[in-house]
């Protein structure tokens, strides 16, 4: 080929010539096919044909040819001739006008953009491959690709110029680019390199929240640790720690501002303070003691009663005393007599509590009591009492006293109505002379006289009839009837033979003085009782 250049160039040339033409496509684009063709006109027979781009041999044939371009690349523009060499009846060489060719870019290099310009860690980002296509082949469909440090990103080509990150983190940091390709791959452009840096933003503002049902801490229920930081960017370990022991409870490390811990049972030796520590590698920062304190549901309670003696009876006063062993105060106890309620008393600092009972006979029954210190309420087994109609020994002092009282008002009345009726009685003797004859010694009879012989039952013989005055009260009088036949009887004070009645007369405010004094006596009486 060489040889053939020289001799062209040293051949003696003719001028350009209209016998000779240089056909070329119009407007040529990148990635077009492009076929150059030296046209000759006449009927004389080419030997040779020469093609040139800007004075300098593209292809020489021993025959008519055309050269092709198959892909159309930007520096194939250019000034292009051809010449021939032909013979019809001498040998001829022929030049055909220089044409010069522009090959046109189909789209621009693309630039790649990157969105936010700095980013930091955990935030998205944008890549955009960003390009024209000329407004000549606007229909050209274009694929894109993303590069960082020599590695394809995503999931291979696309027909969006943009590529969207969800998170950037610290180890995404690299050098990016992009590619811009026609379908057929004919044409194929790349981005420059832009560095991306991620950037990191240290931990600050850590807290700590505990989380609990109901917002309060119960033995036996769930507690979570929310330990949280106000910036920090990248994957950050939380760890949490109890008092100032530093014990550790658990550690997570997550790209997250925010981690918690879970305590599924709480017990009541895990109420202290905690607190909790955030790193990501640019310094570490710990939250403020959190106090945490763990409220126990009151245990089942147990109820005690306890009586002045062994027996309860009625008028003791029974005190009922519950107590649950375990429960957060305070604590609220009521008291129930086979489920009524009896009231309630409050332990302000835990314990126990009581409620005195004045007994009655319908108290017999079960009691019960429950404890509740706003956890729940737990009730106690039944406990059950049976009262007695009698006060033992105490009540039968109260009794005897009050016994004693009554006797004497009724002896003191007793003498004051034979008194007042020594001169009302029937058939002429009075009741002084009667005691006088029944009581004096009969000369007649043995000092051993027997023993009186059974009376026949009292009978009562007269009750009030209607008085004659408003003020006056008759007494009801009784009879005593002894047996016929008995020897060395000795009779009554007061013989009826034929069963006459003996009356007398009281005056109303008679009888109401001495019931007075009756009943002082009697409560006299049993205040001394009691204060035995």
């Amino acid at each position: 080929m060489l040889l053939w250049s020289l001799l062209i160039i040293l051949a003696p040339v003719s001028e350009q010539s209209d016998w000779l033409t240089l056909l070329t496509p119009a407007s040529v684009f990148e990635g077009d096919s492009v076929v150059l063709t030296c046209q000759r006109k006449g009927d004389w027979k080419v030997k040779t044909m020469t093609y040139y781009k800007d004075g300098k041999v593209l292809q020489f044939s021993n025959k008519a040819s055309s050269f092709p371009i198959p892909s159309a690349v930007l520096s194939d523009s250019g000034n292009y001739h051809c010449t021939a060499t032909g013979r019809k009846y001498f040998q001829k060489t022929d030049i055909s006008a220089i044409v010069n060719i522009e090959v046109q870019e189909l789209f621009l290099q693309p630039v790649l953009t990157v969105s936010p310009s700095w980013p930091t860690e955990g935030t998205p980002v944008t890549l955009t491959c960003k390009t024209q296509l000329s407004p000549q082949r606007s229909y050209v469909q274009l694929r894109f690709r993303f590069f960082r440090d020599g590695r394809a990103q995503g999931s291979g080509g696309s027909s969006s110029p943009e590529l969207q990150i969800p998170a950037m983190w610290r180890e995404d940091s690299g050098s990016y680019w992009c590619k811009a390709e026609t379908v057929t791959q004919s044409v194929r452009k790349w981005s420059l390199q832009s560095p991306i840096h991620v950037q990191s933003i240290p931990v600050s503002n850590a807290t700590l929240e505990t989380q609990a049902p109901g917002g309060q801490v119960i033995e036996g229920r769930t507690l979570v640790l929310l330990c949280s930081v106000a910036e920090g960017s990248g994957n950050i370990t939380f760890s949490w720690h109890r008092e100032a022991a530093g014990t550790s409870l658990g550690r997570k490390t997550q790209p997250s501002l925010q981690a918690e811990l879970e305590i599924a049972a709480v017990r009541e030796r895990d109420a202290g303070q905690y607190y909790c520590r955030a790193d990501n590698g640019h310094g570490a920062i710990w939250s403020k003691m959190v106090t945490v304190p763990v409220r126990i549901p009151a245990s089942r309670p147990v109820l005690t009663l306890r009586a002045p003696g062994a027996q309860a009876a009625v008028g003791d006063v029974l005190e009922l005393r519950c107590e649950a062993q375990r429960g957060s105060s305070p604590i609220l106890y009521r008291f129930y007599h086979e489920n009524v309620t009896l009231g309630n008393s409050s332990a302000p600092f835990g314990g126990g509590a009581s409620f005195n009972l004045s007994l009655m006979e319908e108290h017999s029954g079960n009691f019960s009591c429950e404890a509740d210190n706003g956890l729940g309420p737990q009730r106690s087994a039944a406990v059950p009492l049976s009262v007695s109609g009698t006060g033992g020994y105490r009540r039968n002092l109260v009794t005897v006293s009050l016994l004693g009282g009554l006797f004497g008002v009724l002896g003191f009345v007793a003498v004051a109505l034979f008194y007042h009726c020594s001169h009302k009685i029937s058939g002429g003797s009075s009741v002084t002379d009667a005691l006088r004859d029944a009581s004096g010694p009969n000369p007649q009879e043995s000092p051993h006289s027997s023993p009186l012989p059974a009376t026949e039952e009292l009978q009562p013989v007269y009750a009030n009839v209607d008085p004659v005055e408003a003020d006056v009260v008759y007494s009801q009088v009784w009879s005593i009837q002894l047996a016929e036949g008995s020897a060395n009887t000795r009779r009554t004070f007061l013989e009826i033979q034929d069963s006459q009645v003996v009356y007398c007369d009281v005056k109303k405010t008679t009888l109401g003085a001495i019931r007075k004094k009756g009943q002082q006596q009697g409560r006299n009486s049993t205040k001394a009782a009691y204060q035995t």
